[in-house]
């Protein structure tokens, strides 16, 4: 039995892979790589939800379930962004009790510690960690502040011994399982916080190898994923209807601060402050429109920045099969019903195409690699379900046939693979 595991701390979902056969087996499918961490399913949610009315803190799916069924609490998603950020070194009100957002994460990822534990039968005190190629985008010293505050954490919570893997990297040894000859492979991971490519040499014979440094011909990535998807989804569609872009009495806009806050999932929490509920109070009364003021203010009285932010992943996901989508806000007051339109979509999030777009450019320059030398594109990643960016990564390297590996669980299980290899 492997003595370590692979952790997928994922910005939307989170993974464990054990290889629980023998030490260095291959699996013998991406599902005997992961381990069972909800309702039979291996992905858990990364969500917490502190329920203050039975004083109970529940993790993934149920937390989003408490927390739609109404009760009265905390809910708190994509934790992962916290990371590399200011925002780590702070702390939120739970419970009338400031609680500090590194201790939040130690909770989380101590609970995912936890269940993979119980479902492998065994204890795990060495893991291989996932990372993004930058936690944080054009500085060096903040991505590795991230990396040595995600250590600490799982330090914390009984992980002695820790390693750090590329996410794609990763995902590219699960696809190299299932391959029978040598190709030259893009890995797009196109995860919730962020999208990681990596170029890569890949065959049976070279997963013999321990060292496949020179396997890796280039890594590069851009600080977006799917929760920026959901974020300019909402700014386009949703939050003109509680003002967004509508204007004071003095022909002056309403502060943007407050649409841009519900719209991210990791700062949703402070429009709910005492100082802005203030604040809004006097905008409602000064504004041209207040009856929008008046729905956004009902919104955040109401704690649902979490439930429309919800809705519009719900709606990213709905657009990547129809050209339109019908949301019913039943939330809203009044209630609305909104149709999202694909074309809008896209024009909304085209600079997060361009810059996903770019980022591979330049890593296929950096590798001085031709686009028509690339054999296979391998999409991973939750939010790599998005059409245009699939198409126009697609478009960039001509003569590649395109391979869809598990959205949610390659990352995991190449983690798992790579444990054997660096723990034995």
């Amino acid at each position: 039995m492997a003595i370590a595991c692979g952790v997928d701390f994922g910005t939307s979902n989170s993974t464990v892979g054990w290889i629980g056969e023998r030490a260095g087996a291959q699996p013998a499918g991406l599902a005997s790589a992961l381990l069972t961490l909800e309702d039979g399913k291996p992905t858990l949610p990364s969500v917490v939800f502190f329920n203050a009315e039975d004083e109970e803190v529940s993790y993934g799916r149920a937390a989003l379930a408490g927390y739609l069924a109404g009760y009265e609490g905390r809910l708190m998603r994509s934790l992962k962004s916290l990371l590399g950020t200011s925002l780590i070194d702070g702390q939120t009100e739970v419970a009338g009790r400031s609680l500090p957002f590194r201790l939040l994460l130690a909770q989380f990822i101590g609970e995912v510690k936890r269940r993979a534990e119980q479902a492998a039968g065994r204890e795990f005190t060495c893991a291989v960690f996932g990372r993004p190629v930058y936690f944080i985008d054009d500085n060096t010293a903040a991505d590795q502040l991230a990396e040595d505050t995600l250590a600490e954490v799982a330090r914390s919570v009984g992980f002695q011994h820790i390693a750090f893997q590329y996410e794609p990297i990763a995902a590219a040894f699960d696809y190299e399982s299932q391959i029978s000859q040598e190709e030259l492979v893009l890995i797009a991971d196109i995860g919730g916080g962020t999208s990681d490519f990596s170029l890569v040499r890949l065959s049976p014979q070279r997963a013999l190898k321990a060292d496949r440094r020179d396997d890796i011909l280039a890594t590069g990535g851009v600080h977006i994923g799917g929760t920026d998807f959901d974020k300019y989804l909402s700014l386009d569609s949703a939050m003109p209807l509680l003002g967004y872009k509508s204007l004071l009495r003095n022909n002056s806009e309403i502060p943007s601060s407050y649409y841009f806050n519900l719209a991210t999932w990791h700062t949703i929490n402070q429009a709910y402050t005492r100082k802005a509920a203030a604040q809004l109070e006097d905008l409602v009364r000064d504004a041209q429109e207040p009856a929008r003021l008046a729905r956004l203010q009902n919104l955040i009285e109401d704690r649902s920045g979490h439930w429309l932010a919800m809705k519009m992943e719900e709606g990213k996901i709905a657009l990547s099969d129809a050209a339109t989508a019908t949301l019913d806000l039943d939330r809203l007051s009044p209630p609305d019903m909104l149709t999202l339109q694909r074309d809008r979509f896209e024009a909304a999030t085209g600079h997060l195409v361009l810059s996903c777009e770019q980022a591979v450019t330049r890593m296929l320059n950096d590798a001085g690699v031709a686009p028509e030398s690339v054999d296979t594109v391998f999409f991973t990643g939750g939010s790599s379900g998005v059409p245009m960016l699939r198409e126009r990564l697609g478009a960039l390297l001509p003569k590649a046939r395109k391979v869809e590996g598990d959205l949610f669980g390659s990352i995991g299980a190449g983690l798992a693979l790579d444990a054997v290899r660096k723990f034995g």
